[in-house]
This record gives C-alpha cells, structure tokens and sequence, in this order.
C-alpha cells in the first residue's frame, strides 16, 4: 500500500504511543525522518542521551556505529535500524586493518608499549574493542583535541584511526607532527600517526570552493568541519563539529553571509538567509539518506509484530572493550 508521508507520519506517531520505543534521528537524515525524532543530535550525544531513556528500544535513524555505539553504553536496551546502512569511513577500518596498522609501527621500531590508540567515533565496535584493549580510547570531532592532549601526557605516539582528516587537523592546531600511514613518512618522526580514512562527503570541499565564496561575497564566513582536508580547515574562518557550527552559525547576526562545509541536509536547516553550501555540488551522505519515512514505519511495524528489523547485536568480549573505549573518553 503506497502511504503518503502525511499519512506515514501519522501511523510512525500510532506505533510510538502503542510500542516502548524511543525514535532517535542523526542531524544528517532526512528532514522528514528528522522530524519524527523523539532525540535528535550528533552520534555521540544520542548514545548518551538514549542511555538515560526508559524505552526497551531504541529505533535508530542513522548508520551502523552509532547504533552500536548505543548498544555498547547500553547493553540490555534493544537497537533496530530502520535501514542497515554503514557509514563510508567506518567500513574503511577493521579489527585486522587495525592490527596491521599496529604491525606497522612495530617495524618502524614503535613497540605496543610506546602506541596509545584513540579511534573517531565513526568507527564500528570492533575497533572501539581493539582500541580499549590496547588501553587506548574514542574521540568525537568535538573533544579530539582535549582527548589528545590528554594522550600526549603518557609520552606515547598516537595512533590515530580512522580520519586522518581529523587527526591532521588537530595535530595542526595543537603544532605536532603528523603522518598517514604508508605516506612515506618516517613514522618515528611524527607525534600522531594517522590511519588513511576519510569521510566522503566532507573530502568534497575544496579550496576553490573557499576561493569562489569569498570572491562572490566579500566578506563571508568559511566554516567547516573538521572532517574536511586539512588544506580547507588552515584557510577557514571557523572549523568546528557538528554542534560547534550549529552554535557558531546560529549566533552570527543575520546579514552576516556564511558558507558552510559539512553535509547538505544539516546546513539547509540553519537559518535560512545568508547560509550557503560550501560545494559546486549538493554534499548529501548517501548512506544517511538511504532512510525513508517508509524504513521508519516499517521498523516499528516489525517491533510491533515480536521480529524486529536489523536489530543490532554486539558480542560480549567486544561489547566489553568498546564499552571500556567509550568510558575513558567519557571520565574525561
């Protein structure tokens, strides 16, 4: 039966009366899907803020990690997804991939003793597990930094996985040294040794993006996320996560003219004059874009019928050490 998203809308709002479920959606989802949230933020702040839910599920519009992620800080809370979608960099780091990184450093003469791993939050649980193992800890985009900086103190060489965007970038705005693995770097030279990933989306700006805004428009802001190649966050205005643009572009005056890098359906909700898309082409996430309306509904219907759909699980051992992974950058 082909439903109009009015008429979905209305039967997502019947389930969530009728079910124990709490419906969370990432900022970078649809805004249709985003406005069905009961929570809505970045991943990191609706791991936590599902934490303290009293719902037995949490449907989860988003990608995998972060589903996991409420999984790890919540183990008897029960996750679905309305679509099984990965995030592009997340899937470009494994539990094998991280071990090969670490041999890496090894024979360049860098022994386990002398790495302190931290894993991006956009990682799947498996590395968050690695991580926690290795004593290491998670980051988000936010307190990479304060993470960081807190790291340093052991003495140890960073490994950074799996941005090497992020990782540079911070590296840069704290005046260490950085490389990416297998970049032909010396890796005994460099404080934060980074893995090679990315994130898609945010490797679309450019400098001539920034270069084209401010011929355009003398005057305009830049701002962007640190998820952007390092040669577009040294020319910007502002580089901040996805919380820090919201708050920086929110209080700007409202003639104040603002190009934003960071993915298309966050920055087409902020104010609504004077805010452009720092891109010739529309930066959507197509693996956050895949949920629908129609995934929601779906979701609750199955959660309603005792078989949910892509119902997340994560294993004991792994659950243990993410979790262990995300709680040291929680103390902090």
């Amino acid at each position: 039966m082909q439903l109009t998203n009015k008429e979905l809308k209305e039967k997502i709002n019947e389930y969530k009366k009728k079910l124990s479920v709490t419906v969370v959606a990432h900022f970078y989802q649809r805004d249709e899907v985003f406005e069905v949230g009961d929570i809505t933020g970045d991943s990191l702040e609706l791991a936590i803020k599902t934490r303290d839910d009293n719902s037995e599920f949490v449907v989860f519009c988003g990608v995998g990690f972060m589903g996991q992620s409420v999984k790890v800080l919540s183990p008897n809370k029960r996750v679905a997804m309305p679509k099984a979608a990965c995030c592009a960099m997340a899937v470009m780091i494994d539990g094998m991939q991280f071990d090969a990184s670490v041999k890496a450093l090894n024979e360049a003469g860098i022994m386990n003793e002398n790495i302190l791993p931290i894993t991006y939050i956009n990682s799947n649980a498996d590395v968050k597990a690695k991580v926690g193992e290795m004593g290491g800890m998670v980051c988000t985009s936010s307190n990479a930094k304060k993470i960081i900086t807190t790291a340093l103190k052991e003495g140890k060489k960073i490994l950074f996985v799996p941005d090497r965007c992020l990782g540079q970038n911070i590296a840069n705005q704290m005046g260490l040294k950085s490389c990416v693995i297998g970049d032909g770097t010396n890796l005994l030279d460099a404080d934060i040794i980074c893995y090679n990933g990315f994130c898609s989306v945010h490797q679309l700006f450019s400098v001539d993006d920034i270069n084209f805004y401010r011929k355009k428009y003398p005057g305009i802001l830049i701002a962007v996320h640190p998820e952007c190649d390092p040669s577009v966050c040294d020319v910007a205005d502002f580089v901040g996560s996805t919380s820090q643009l919201i708050k920086y572009i929110n209080e700007l005056p409202e003639d104040q003219k603002v190009a934003v890098g960071t993915e298309f359906n966050l920055v087409n909700r902020l104010r609504p004059k004077n805010t452009y898309v720092l891109s010739s082409t529309k930066p959507e996430c197509p693996t956050m874009n895949e949920t629908t309306l129609r995934d929601v509904y779906e979701v609750l219907k199955s959660i309603d019928e005792g078989e949910p759909l892509n119902e997340i699980h994560v294993d004991e051992n792994t659950q243990k050490w993410a979790k262990i992974a995300l709680e040291r950058m929680l103390a902090l």
